[in-house]
């Protein structure tokens, strides 16, 4: 079968190398409350600046740490490559199984968001919506990596 979009699947070892450590990166910072602020601090080039200090403007340089967003991008990279390489053995079934997941996922982040729009106000929410940027590729990769082993665990009860 003909897998369009599909990553090849030794992409799916070098997604989990990123994304674990990033992910458990970002929980320990976020849940241990701890500031990355004065760490790999650089200059950054930013379309719009709107800072604490007063450096506000449109098209410029501003020195910024790089952790929040290093994390970021290693975790939504590390999760497309792991959600979307091919199984070793990719067929219909698994086709219908991903699709399935993701649309599972997608109902499940929205529904998410709704809920914490009407509970969750002021920065509580800021961080809903920052949570929000990986949580639906991650509840694809739970929902779908549960599903292909419980087809193998079915497939090898039946053998």
């Amino acid at each position: 079968m003909k897998t369009l979009f599909l990553f090849p699947n030794q992409y799916k070892k070098i997604g989990w190398i990123v994304f674990i450590p990033s992910f458990v990166a970002s929980l320990i910072i976020s849940f241990l409350d701890l500031s990355t602020d004065n760490y790999c601090q650089v200059n950054v080039f930013a379309i719009l600046n709107d800072s604490i200090s007063g450096e506000n403007g449109y098209f410029t340089i501003s020195k910024n740490s790089i952790i929040d967003e290093v994390l970021l991008f290693s975790l939504i990279i590390g999760g497309i490559l792991i959600g979307f390489s091919k199984l070793k053995i990719e067929d219909e079934f698994t086709t219908k199984i991903r699709y399935e997941s993701l649309v599972w996922a997608t109902y499940l982040n929205y529904g998410l968001i709704l809920f914490f729009t009407f509970f969750f106000y002021g920065i509580w929410f800021l961080n809903v919506l920052f949570y929000n940027t990986f949580t639906l590729l991650l509840f694809f990769i739970i929902r779908f990596h549960y599903m292909i082993y419980k087809l193998n665990n079915s497939t090898s009860d039946d053998e």
